[in-house]
């Protein structure tokens, strides 16, 4: 039976997030960005699936019903975005704002990823914590409430609820899968990209992490893929922008069934600024 009190840490976080985001940044011959990410979630959070949203029809994200913001999305532009949450439950608060709503604003504004997070570092304290990927056209950053701004050279990345590259089994796991993945193109990719995030293998306890939730949620949420009674790996994504301006969006979703009952697929060319 899972801890009653770890159930309660976990749905204070109130997290929207992506759990596991790993991505190569400009080191594949025909890719600028290839991005791999499972968002994990309670099951009876209220979201919607990855479309262009009606009212922002130049955003493609899933949404989530309870704040409205997203967890990963990018805009005809090819500004992008993805965030995970920092687990650490002793610094909880129970009136912390969305942070889905962080990604949210950036994809529907104006300002470059750099001046966004200029923009939102003053009151950023006010928020639980987060890891930020924000990327355009040119530039792709990461930013921590709990680290630090880093602008990003080439070179193979992973994020999960600790900062960018923590020795966590499943991201050092990820890192290894994608590295071996990048030789592979079109749908020989896609199809490695998606066995990487499906994985379900627990690493042994004396290599999990000590985030204050306790070693049975420790144990749950150590696989790349997660799966439990109440939550889990809900939706897992892969974002591939190419050299040539190209985009390919796919999304398969779980919500606690053992085979995604919905998949969705987007491909376009990237706009212009206007």
């Amino acid at each position: 039976m899972l801890s009653e009190f770890s159930l309660v840490i976990m749905k204070e976080d109130k997290g929207i997030a992506m759990c596991l985001i790993v991505f190569a940044y400009n080191v594949h011959p025909s890719c600028r960005l290839i991005l791999a990410a499972n968002r994990d979630e309670f099951y009876e959070r209220p979201s919607l699936p990855a479309d262009f949203w009606k009212d922002k029809p130049q955003v493609l994200a899933g949404r989530d019903l309870k704040e409205g913001g997203t967890w990963l999305g990018i805009t005809r532009e090819g500004k992008y975005a993805a965030i995970t949450n920092y687990r650490d439950p002793s610094t909880l608060k129970s009136d912390a704002p969305s942070r889905g709503k962080l990604l949210s604003r950036y994809i529907s504004g104006k300002q470059d990823p750099e001046n966004y997070l200029k923009k939102i570092s003053s009151p950023i304290d006010k928020y639980n914590g987060f890891n930020l990927l924000l990327g355009d056209d040119n530039d792709l950053f990461v930013f921590s409430n709990r680290g630090e701004k880093q602008k990003l050279k080439p070179g193979i990345y992973g994020l999960s609820n600790h900062l960018l590259n923590s020795p966590w089994p499943k991201v050092s796991r990820s890192k290894r899968f994608l590295k071996t993945a990048l030789d592979k193109k079109g749908a020989e990719l896609e199809g490695a990209l998606f066995a990487l995030l499906a994985d379900r293998r627990i690493p042994p306890d004396n290599k999990l992490p000590e985030t204050g939730i306790g070693l049975e949620w420790e144990r749950i949420l150590s696989p790349i893929f997660i799966t439990s009674p109440v939550y889990g790996t809900r939706s897992s994504t892969i974002l591939l922008i190419g050299k040539n301006r190209r985009v390919r969006f796919v999304e398969k979703i779980f919500d606690g069934h053992k085979d995604p009952w919905i998949e969705s697929s987007f491909s376009f060319v990237m706009e212009k600024k206007k």
